[in-house]
C-alpha cells in the first residue's frame, strides 16, 4: 500500500530530517546498525530515501525512542515483528490525527463560549 504522505520516488536527506525529525548524524547511524535500511546513492555519493525507506526510519524511530528498546533487541523486534509495528504506527498515526481534530474543535468551542459570555 503505498503512503498518500509521500508525493515524490526519492527524498534528500535534509528533507528525511525534516520528516523523521532526526539529525542526519542519527540517519547515518541507523543506516549503519539497520542493514535493511540501504538508502539509494547518486553518482555524487548523495543518499536519496524512497517511501518505503522513510517508513522504516520511523518504525526504527519508534522502536527505539517511544518503545525504549535498545538497538539490539529493536533489530530483534523488527525481524520478527515488522508488519505488527507497520499496523501499530499506522494506527497510532490514525489516533493522532483523531486527537488533534478533537482539539480543533474544543478549540472552536472554547471560543464560541467565550464569545457568547462576552455578549
Amino acid at each position: 500500500m503505498e503512503d498518500i504522505r509521500f508525493a515524490k520516488s526519492f527524498y534528500k536527506v535534509r528533507e528525511v530530517v525534516e520528516i523523521i525529525g532526526e539529525p542526519a548524524s542519527t540517519l547515518r547511524f541507523w543506516e549503519k546498525e539497520f542493514p535493511e535500511l540501504k538508502p539509494r546513492r547518486t553518482n555524487q555519493n548523495q543518499r536519496l530515501y524512497t517511501p518505503k525507506d522513510i517508513e522504516l526510519l520511523e518504525i526504527i524511530k519508534y522502536l527505539l525512542h517511544t518503545k525504549g528498546l535498545k538497538v539490539e533487541a529493536a533489530k530483534e523486534y523488527l525481524a520478527t515483528n515488522r508488519h505488527n509495528v507497520s499496523k501499530r504506527l499506522e494506527i497510532i498515526g490514525k489516533l493522532e490525527e483523531v486527537k488533534n481534530e478533537l482539539q480543533a474543535l474544543l478549540s472552536s468551542l472554547d471560543l464560541r463560549r467565550q464569545k457568547e459570555n462576552l455578549q
